[in-house]
């Protein structure tokens, strides 16, 4: 009886993980091992049982032990090594530890030599390789799974390039004085990076997991406009932020013109926009329900970025530098928070 519930509890975990893996389309090597792991074992109980009938007690069990292991030796022998490590099988959870593995290496060189100058170079390359990586591994490929990849590809390398070049310019990042010297703080910071980076990227990774990609629509031209419109809006404020600074008679005063003249984040809010299109444009392709969970990303960048780590940040640090002075004062009277549009439009968030 014990023989029998053992053979009948390795029965199931196969069948769980021949379901598990059957999600990944195509025939891959968890797969194979379990479905010719499972009829290996089958097919050897009926012999196992007229040898333990004849043998009985402990050569039974020897027999027993001699025959699954055989099976499972000759189940792994049938399989080439391109299906034992098949990289489709890594799912959102392979992702992930190729995401933390990057940024967890940029922490340990970055707390060594207590700099964040490859802070945000990490950050791109992080959104490059899963965006890439999950492209190349996911099975049949299509037009949409070629657009939301392009869309995060121009987004990553435009805003890494950005961020790159102006932290070579400045020498520091004013986000990390008083971390950097603090290896514990400092691999917080990371790893929240790599969170960041992860949540950000899961409509394009279901989109590129999926087996078949959904066709593109008359529909999705919205979701690739929102896109669109906040890449402008966010290269355009970049742009004019940096050649604000540039002049020598800026130094020491905020900006106040092109964009910045409506919005005090305008970058901000087409980074918002970003990832909503993002979301709307890799939404129909979603191959199940709970995909929508990739709401999830979006939302996170918008909260990040007005509660946490983005405008609260900022605020402050103009508050701290020009808040007493009558004109900065008159210019948070005239200008949104985020919308960079004129006042007459308030998007309610004065402060």
């Amino acid at each position: 009886m014990l023989q029998s519930f053992s053979l009948r509890l390795r029965t199931v975990a196969l069948d769980i993980t021949r379901k598990f893996s059957a999600q990944s389309q195509g025939v891959t090597g968890l797969s194979l091992l379990a479905r010719q792991s499972r009829s290996a074992l089958l097919s050897g109980h009926a012999r196992r049982l007229l040898r333990g009938s004849l043998l009985g007690g402990t050569g039974a069990g020897a027999v027993m032990l001699t025959d699954q292991a055989s099976a499972l030796a000759s189940t792994f022998s049938t399989l080439t090594s391109g299906q034992l490590f098949n990289v489709r099988e890594m799912g959102l959870l392979g992702w992930l530890l190729v995401d933390l593995g990057i940024n967890w290496v940029g922490w340990a060189v970055a707390a060594a030599f207590k700099t964040e100058v490859f802070y945000d170079l990490l950050g791109s390359a992080s959104f490059l390789t899963l965006t890439a990586g999950s492209l190349a591994t996911g099975g049949a490929a299509g037009a949409r799974k070629f657009l939301v990849s392009g869309m995060v590809a121009i987004w990553a390398l435009r805003l890494g390039s950005y961020l790159v070049t102006r932290i070579a310019k400045t020498g520091h990042d004013v986000r990390f004085d008083g971390v950097k010297d603090k290896p514990a703080t400092f691999f917080v910071y990371w790893t929240m990076q790599a969170v960041w980076v992860f949540v950000s990227l899961l409509p394009v990774l279901f989109v590129n997991g999926a087996g078949n990609a959904a066709p593109l629509r008359a529909l999705d031209a919205f979701g690739i406009l929102v896109y669109a419109v906040g890449l402008c809006l966010e290269s355009v404020a970049d742009h004019q932020k940096s050649v604000f600074k540039s002049r020598p008679e800026n130094k020491g005063r905020f900006i106040d013109e092109g964009l910045w003249s409506y919005s005090r984040h305008p970058n901000y809010f087409g980074e918002m926009m970003i990832w909503w299109g993002v979301f709307l444009t890799c939404a129909p392709g979603f191959t199940s329900p709970w995909h929508y969970a990739a709401l999830a990303s979006p939302v996170t960048v918008m909260l990040l970025l007005r509660y946490v780590s983005g405008v609260p940040l900022l605020e402050k640090m103009a508050d701290q530098r020009w808040g007493p002075t009558p004109e900065y004062q008159e210019y948070k009277a005239r200008t949104n928070l985020l919308v960079p549009l004129p006042r007459i439009f308030q998007d309610t968030h004065t402060s």
